[in-house]
């Protein structure tokens, strides 16, 4: 068994694209979106142009079939340029992985080839207004009334929900919890305002009321009961790109603050000359390696067929907290002026608290590592 650490050529080319993408197009409009709250939808617009989005799709189904290591790398440039931005774009990911992993033939076509006709977008709907972590306590129904669905509850949180195609929509079946795709312009379908969220700001999130909703036998993935196992199996794909992400932040905030410690003076040199201030610094270089190790092998072992529950939630958790506390440590370095929106760190502070949240909290993700653990 060999190990290595280098990338291959082509995916050197795909971090290198999707740098000059986050540098280009996304890092002159970040402040802009994040101020005014509004999604970014020319950037989008550009980034699927270049197939920076939808590229685990399948060749089958007109996609890249990219693995998910590939999109791990794209994903930390995408986030290095803004991670509200970047979750803009990786959204369609998490919507179309139960699809990838359950769906028939037929319905990976229908709802999976559009995707490379054009930018469209689909949102993953999961968490209620009840609670995010116990998904076991969702309270959406589908009742089976001859040929169709009827569906009733509310979604919370929801990603991109104000510009999906489609939903991916945990219900509960006779007390079972199954997994379904629910157009989002069909009657019944009710899309709540923009949250006005603390950061990443350039995203959408929503709430979503399903009003005796309709749908066909046909729009169920898998059988009755099979949602959850499809829901969970989902997040072992997504884990590692949202941690990904986090090393991107966390690289991002690593960087201002490195910039800073050269140009700032007390005491008569840089500041970052000052232990106090260049520990924090390889403590801050120290975490961001450790954490996209970590994260490229949960990518790895699911790229190989590989059991990766535990890796990508440690990855998850690991990237998360380490970026929570970078951001924090890059504001601590710029003093006064990291309080100021003037200056890039509070923003980056801002969008890295979500990191811990979403896609399983920091706590969900120790549950969850222990549970592996022990069940061995």
């Amino acid at each position: 068994m060999s190990i290595s650490f280098t990338l291959s050529s082509e995916q050197k080319a795909l971090q290198q694209l999707a740098h000059d993408f986050a540098k280009r197009e996304i890092r002159p409009v970040a402040a802009e979106h994040d101020h005014s709250g509004t999604w970014a939808q020319k950037v989008l617009d550009r980034a699927w142009d270049l197939g920076l989005v939808n590229y685990h799709i399948p060749e089958t189904y007109g996609g890249l079939g990219l693995k998910i290591l590939d999109g791990v790398i794209i994903e930390e440039e995408l986030a290095w340029g803004c991670s509200g931005i970047g979750t803009a774009l990786i959204a369609n990911s998490l919507g179309q992985m139960p699809i990838i992993i359950a769906g028939s033939k037929e319905q990976k076509k229908q709802w999976l080839s559009p995707f490379q006709d054009k930018n469209i977008f689909c949102s993953y709907a999961v968490t209620e207004p009840s609670g995010g972590s116990d998904v076991s306590a969702i309270k959406t129904t589908a009742k089976l009334e001859k040929d169709k669905y009827i569906i009733n509850g509310q979604k919370a949180w929801i990603t991109g929900a104000g510009y999906a195609s489609w939903f991916f929509v945990l219900a509960k079946t006779n007390n079972k919890m199954s997994a379904f795709i629910i157009p989002a312009d069909i009657t019944g379908v009710i899309i709540g305002k923009k949250e006005d969220n603390m950061g990443q700001r350039a995203s959408d999130t929503r709430t979503i009321t399903f009003e005796n909703v309709e749908i066909p036998l046909i729009n169920r993935l898998g059988k009755e009961g099979d949602g959850f196992i499809i829901a969970m199996e989902t997040f072992d794909y997504t884990r590692p790109m949202v941690a990904s992400a986090a090393v991107g932040v966390a690289r991002s905030a690593m960087e201002h603050a490195i910039e800073y410690s050269k140009e700032r003076h007390a005491f008569g040199k840089p500041i970052w000359k000052h232990q106090s201030i260049g520990f924090m610094i390889a403590d801050m270089a120290t975490k961001i390696e450790a954490a996209r190790l970590i994260t490229w092998k949960s990518a790895f072992l699911k790229d190989n067929n590989r059991r990766n529950t535990m890796y990508a939630s440690i990855a998850k958790r690991f990237a998360a907290d380490s970026a929570m506390e970078i951001a924090t440590d890059a504001v601590q370095i710029f003093g006064g002026n990291g309080f100021s929106k003037e200056y890039p760190v509070e923003k980056i502070m801002r969008d890295a608290k979500i990191l811990q949240i979403y896609e399983g909290t920091s706590q969900i993700q120790r549950l969850i590592i222990t549970r592996e653990i022990f069940s061995k």
